[in-house]
């Protein structure tokens, strides 16, 4: 290779003395032109002979995409604890898991997530079919159960969901993030599964110990009939309901400016609606909505009455009845509810989002402002299936659905900001294997086998002449609680010493002596197996 890069050097001096000679000769344009591009190219094919990287390349950043992040091993432990906690209430109460491709046809996402939809990813378009990144579980479990003519079905699942949102990380709000869905698909009674997806939030909640939690509740219809009441065009109810739902982070006077100003609502519409969308409290505000005459004209708004008096009878009898607020400002901005709405918020952060000074909540970029929010929410969807159905041609064939869907990030950002990180066990050992003296590698490997053999996490230092204070601080550091002990004394006479690594206790001296083969049987006592 030296042989030929100094012929292209060689090359390079040559091509330029003859365009200086051009130049000095001012010689067409087009030869100078033609001069240059040799040289150019020479430049170009010395700079591929010996590997240098492009003039104009810049330097590698190392970063993850904006709005993602890695974890490291004892924030995946926090994470792992979450998703199984998670898991278990989901399978108490009898959910089986599915899974769907993390991307769908566009088509299929469009349309079905009011102003949202501009958040959705679109995949480039690699000369096949149009396709996005999921934005969230609902609207691929809606598709799975129209296109597998599913009937009922109770289902979770847990996967990631992509959205172009403005992030803010130490909040949890991201543009790849996880999501924990639970769904009730079937004709049933009305409110039954509805009250039980509330409950199924509040096991999830405790399990997870966020902290105290309201879950707000509304109804579409009542909201609706709302709209209807005072006076809102069918063509702007949506726009009008996205603004509406800003008033868990926005002030009312700062939701009718949007309204009116943003919108297009006259101001004596927007008056009446706040009348309305102001009102919270409990099953009594069923009694308020009832003794207002134009307001129980709509049919839409006596449905919505009835529907929540079952709701909450049968809250009152799962128990969670202490948990609910029914709050009329309450929206939910995608296109597909049609029931009861809900969405769980911590009440320090509600309690915040009151109080608040309307500036502070402008600037939807300045992380510092940004609260967790909802960490948990959801509602009844009848007619998304019966939508899919039609998109194939079929005749109609409506599957109620109604479930709540778990923000998993928000979940650990308050989780996480609660623990010190010296208090996280990553791993999941429970017994490392010290010699006492440096060497015995092999019968560190023999009693590693056999303890998990029997089942039990264990570990051991990979090198021959392990000093018997680093392996000492790998139990520290790990918070491994158990050890198991040997030097060549213990190995001549078959005991090992099983010391307890949890506890500073002088008492215990190097271990207590067992022997070898009832090591397994006291270990597994020790641990509670």
């Amino acid at each position: 290779m030296s042989g030929t890069v100094e012929q292209l050097q060689a090359q390079i001096k040559d091509q330029g003395a003859a365009i200086r000679q051009l130049k000095a000769a001012q010689a067409p344009a087009d030869d100078v032109q033609a001069a240059l591009a040799l040289m150019q190219d020479l430049k170009e094919r010395l700079r591929i002979e010996t590997g240098a990287p492009p003039a104009d390349a810049k330097k590698l950043v190392l970063k993850t995409p904006k709005g993602t992040r890695d974890y490291t091993a004892k924030e995946m432990s926090v994470r792992s604890d979450i998703f199984q906690a998670i898991t278990s209430v989901f399978e108490r109460h009898g959910a089986v898991t599915i899974d769907t491709p993390v991307f769908e046809l566009k088509e299929i996402l469009m349309g079905k997530y009011g102003e949202d939809s501009k958040l959705i990813y679109d995949l480039a378009d690699q000369g096949g079919e149009l396709c996005s990144l999921r934005y969230d579980l609902t609207v691929p479990f809606a598709r799975y159960v129209a296109m597998n003519g599913v009937s009922n079905i109770k289902r979770y699942h847990i996967a990631k969901v992509y959205r172009r949102d403005q992030p803010a990380m130490t909040k949890g709000r991201m543009r790849e993030f996880f999501q924990c869905d639970y769904d009730i698909a079937g004709a049933y009674d009305v409110m039954v599964a509805d009250a039980e997806c509330v409950r199924v939030a509040v096991e999830v909640l405790s399990k997870v110990d966020v902290g105290a939690f309201v879950i707000k509740i509304n109804h579409r219809m009542l909201l609706d009939a709302v709209f209807e009441t005072a006076g809102v065009e069918e063509e702007k109810v949506r726009a009008i309901s996205s603004a509406v739902d800003k008033l868990d982070k926005l002030p009312w006077a700062d939701v009718r400016l949007e309204m009116t100003k943003e919108k297009g609502l006259d101001g004596a519409v927007a008056d009446r609606i706040g009348e309305f969308v102001q009102l919270r409290g409990g099953a009594e505000l069923l009694d308020q909505l009832q003794s207002m005459p134009d307001l129980m004209r709509s049919e839409k708004a006596q449905q919505g009455v009835r529907e929540m008096q079952a709701f909450f009878k049968y809250a009152e009898i799962y128990g969670v009845l202490d948990r609910i607020s029914f709050d009329m400002s309450l929206a939910r901005g995608l296109d597909y509810y049609t029931g009861i709405i809900y969405e769980a918020v911590l009440v320090e952060e509600e309690e915040k989002s009151r109080t608040k000074s309307p500036a502070k909540s402008r600037n939807p970029s300045d992380e510092s402002q940004a609260r967790v929010g909802s960490i948990a929410a959801g509602g009844r969807y009848d007619k998304l299936v019966g939508m899919f159905a039609e998109s194939r041609g079929k005749k109609a064939a409506d599957v109620p659905c109604v479930g709540i869907s778990f923000g998993v990030e928000r979940i650990y950002s308050v989780v996480m900001s609660r623990m010190r990180e010296q208090q996280i066990k990553a791993n999941r050992t429970q017994v490392y294997v010290i010699a006492a003296h440096s060497g015995l590698l092999e019968e560190r490997m023999r009693i590693a086998t056999e303890l998990w053999d029997a089942g039990i996490a264990a570990e051991f230092m990979y090198k021959a002449k392990a000093k018997l204070q680093a392996q000492f601080k790998v139990c520290d550091d790990e918070r491994i609680p158990w050890a198991v002990i040997i030097g060549q004394s213990e190995v001549d006479d078959g005991v090992v010493l099983v010391k307890n690594m949890a506890v500073r206790d002088e008492s215990q001296g190097n271990g207590v002596r067992v022997k070898r083969v009832d090591m397994v049987a006291e270990l597994k006592q020790r641990l509670g197996q």
